[in-house]
């Protein structure tokens, strides 16, 4: 087989692993996204109930927050509504075409008078023919025997009669009413019975509705009622049927707008809630994949972030039965800023707040209060420097909580001087308060559970390793305390130089703590403990080097029985490297007296490279800290120049291959330690012994003896 088959044959085996590693990423994104939308189904399906119309509820149901009306809103809407009267225009053109009918009568009833030689038989049904009211012949001659001043007469008070109707506004509904008042107005007239009634058919006749439907501005005025009555509210711990009461319509309606009806969950509410949690999905993945690569590929990171999820979901659900303003919203942001990073615990906190808007009803105000809270939190734990801070985080969440939730009764009107208001408010308050204290306390006992299951290091962690009091430290102090003392000026130095280049300063002093404890299984092998005979002067070079190198491997061993955390134990195995012992390498040359050529590879430590910026740091820091102590006149020129030929001789050596470490930052790195070492190793003024002696001696001489 050729090289580029194998080649490819690695190819294909990596592309397997990947794909591997991202259905395992799917499969994770799927369990957990199942366990929430099941575990939100089913708490807000639990607050629902199953009521049949006409019969008794089985249990008291009060509003678990607060929502519309609908039921009783509409009703009293179409109640205003219905008190809108109808609209109608008023037609000057009734009034008008009355009195051209009017003159037009009474017209034809002059004419067919004039004619003499018709007799009045023939008359009257003339009359009736020319005219558009049915008279008889008794009413026809009523009218043609009476006086033309009596006619006039009949005509203006007959006009003066359909105005006085006709100005009142005659509607479709009341036309007849409008012609009997007609009617009545004519009987009171002074003419012959006859003539009355002829002038009542007249009227009748004439008479029409001059008050116009306007059916566009009745409808806008009946809406415009029915948008001016405001949306009754259901408020919430308002009974909305008591036990054994018969559901009736109104029961259902107000039950459907809470959500709380059994049917109205269903399929519906499933499916939305999939959907909604869908979305959060796809938000929390693409901001992994784009700005948290290191988590996103990291199945057991994302497998910790699934966790708290759950665990701040349920017990939002668990403390939303006593109040929606105790959900411990900043707990899983506290545990994610604490054991993940800060970035993805703001987003998360936005991902609990939605939560929290689902199983409280969609009320915005514990949705900012969570919102709020966790933020707050987020804020308080970015810099974390003791354990304590923890605590103050969650009395900086209660604080902030006691300011939303003041703000948000100003804000709705409902901080008023009443018992009940001020009742609710004082709970809201201590629910709040509750929210910080319990989430601190909760994030408190939960981190080193979930520190120890996922095999994480947080700053908690490393600030309890950095106790003086740790056994492996004070064993270091008590056997070697030579090595303790150049493990603090080394902590020092890796502490600043990281801070400077943006690594983790906690982590490069925790390190540099414990990175020589091997030390402590032969102290009296190292210089810094000695205090009389040096022991190397008395084996090889090759065993010397042995017992140097040794010392990695035995702080291994150490490190492991004292179960100091994984990322400890890559800088002490990686502090060195695989750098070479130079001064046992030099002597041994100088003793072999030109026998066989040496191996470099026998006088290098046997361990892997720094892989980290820290790791780097420690072992510049190692190796400055022991070289600046070794100098016999440590001035600021010299002190440079040797940081920086330490640090050109290890970059050229290889130790920095495997981290990613820049030649820039080695630069800032180097530019710390000279500051450093200059301050601890500067020349000091002789002290002028002799002319001090004198001048004491003087100064008794002239004051005279003490007594």
């Amino acid at each position: 087989m050729g090289v580029g088959s194998r080649f490819q044959d690695l190819l294909d085996k990596k592309d397997i692993l990947k794909g591997n590693a991202r259905w395992q990423r799917v499969l994770l994104a799927v369990i957990f996204y199942l366990l929430i939308l099941l575990i939100l189904f089913f708490a807000l399906s639990a607050t629902r109930v199953d009521l049949e119309l006409g019969r008794p509820s089985p249990r008291k149901i009060v509003a678990e927050w607060d929502a519309i009306d609908t039921y009783t809103t509409n009703q009293l809407r179409e109640a205003a509504a219905e008190a809108v009267q109808e609209s109608y225009d008023y037609d000057p053109t009734v009034l008008s075409r009355a009195e051209e009918r009017v003159e037009s009568f009474f017209t034809a009833v002059k004419d067919v008078r004039a004619d003499e030689e018709a007799e009045p038989e023939e008359q009257a049904e003339l009359l009736d023919s020319l005219t558009e009211v049915e008279l008889n012949e008794t009413l026809a001659e009523s009218l043609l025997e009476a006086r033309s001043q009596d006619l006039t007469e009949m005509q203006l008070q007959l006009m003066e009669a359909v105005e006085m109707v006709l100005q009142q506004g005659v509607k479709p509904p009341g036309l007849e009413t409008a012609r009997r008042q007609a009617v009545q107005e004519i009987n009171m007239m002074l003419f012959t019975q006859d003539q009355r009634r002829a002038l009542g058919k007249l009227a009748q006749e004439i008479i029409e509705p001059n008050m116009i439907y306007n059916a566009e501005a009745t409808m806008l005025a009946r809406e415009a009622a029915r948008q001016a009555v405001q949306p009754v509210r259901i408020l919430r711990g308002t009974e909305i049927i008591s036990e054994r009461e018969i559901v009736t319509e109104r029961h259902l309606a107000q039950l459907e707008a809470l959500g709380l009806l059994r049917d109205t969950a269903g399929y519906s509410l499933f499916f939305g809630l999939a959907m909604i949690l869908l979305g959060l999905f796809i938000v929390v993945g693409i901001y992994l994949f784009i700005f948290q690569t290191d988590i996103y590929h990291d199945n057991l990171l994302l497998t910790l972030l699934g966790l708290i999820a759950l665990i701040t979901l349920t017990f939002t659900i668990a403390a939303n039965y006593f109040s929606g303003y105790l959900v411990p919203v900043a707990m899983g942001t506290i545990l994610i800023a604490v054991l993940l990073n800060s970035g993805l615990a703001v987003l998360m906190s936005m991902v609990f707040a939605v939560f929290v808007a689902l199983i409280t009803g969609n009320d915005f105000r514990f949705m900012l209060v969570a919102l709020f809270g966790g933020l707050i939190a987020i804020y308080s734990t970015a810099h974390l420097s003791r354990r304590s801070d923890l605590t103050k985080a969650g009395f900086y969440v209660a604080a902030l909580n006691v300011v939303t939730v003041i703000g948000l009764f100003l804000y709705i009107g409902t901080l008023r001087f009443e018992y009940d208001l001020l009742r609710e408010f004082s709970i809201s308050i201590l629910a709040a308060i509750g929210n910080g204290l319990f989430s601190s306390v909760m994030a408190i006992g939960l981190l080193p559970y979930l520190e120890s299951g996922f095999g994480l290091t947080t700053s908690v962690t490393l600030l309890e390793l950095a106790n003086p009091n740790q056994p492996l430290l004070k064993k270091l102090l008590m056997e070697a305390p030579g090595t303790y003392h150049h493990s603090l000026v080394v902590a020092n130095l890796a502490e600043a130089a990281a801070e400077r280049i943006g690594a983790d300063p906690l982590m490069a002093r925790v390190g540099a703590f414990y990175h020589d404890i091997g030390k402590l299984k032969r102290p009296y092998f190292f210089i810094e403990n000695q205090h009389g005979e040096n022991p190397h002067e008395k084996i090889s070079p090759n065993l010397s080097t042995l017992i140097i190198t040794s010392h990695v491997k035995d702080g291994m061993e150490m490190a492991r029985k004292g179960k100091l955390p994984k990322v400890i134990q890559d800088i002490i195995v990686q502090h060195h490297g695989n750098s070479m012992v130079s001064y046992f390498y030099h002597l041994a040359e100088k003793c072999r007296d030109g026998k066989d050529n040496l191996c470099e590879d026998n006088f290098r430590y046997e361990a892997p490279l720094p892989q980290s910026k820290e790791a780097a740091i420690i072992l510049l820091a190692d190796s400055v800290e022991a070289a600046a102590r070794s100098m016999p006149k440590p001035v600021a020129g010299r002190i440079e120049s040797i940081v920086r030929k330490i640090i050109r001789e290890k970059l050229n050596d290889g130790q920095f291959d495997q981290c990613d470490i820049t030649l820039r930052e080695l630069d800032i790195v180097g530019e710390t330690f000279v500051k450093i070492l200059s301050g601890i190793y500067h020349t000091r003024v002789e002290y002028p012994e002799k002319e001090l002696k004198a001048e004491i001696e003087r100064s008794r001489k002239n004051d005279g003896p003490v007594e």
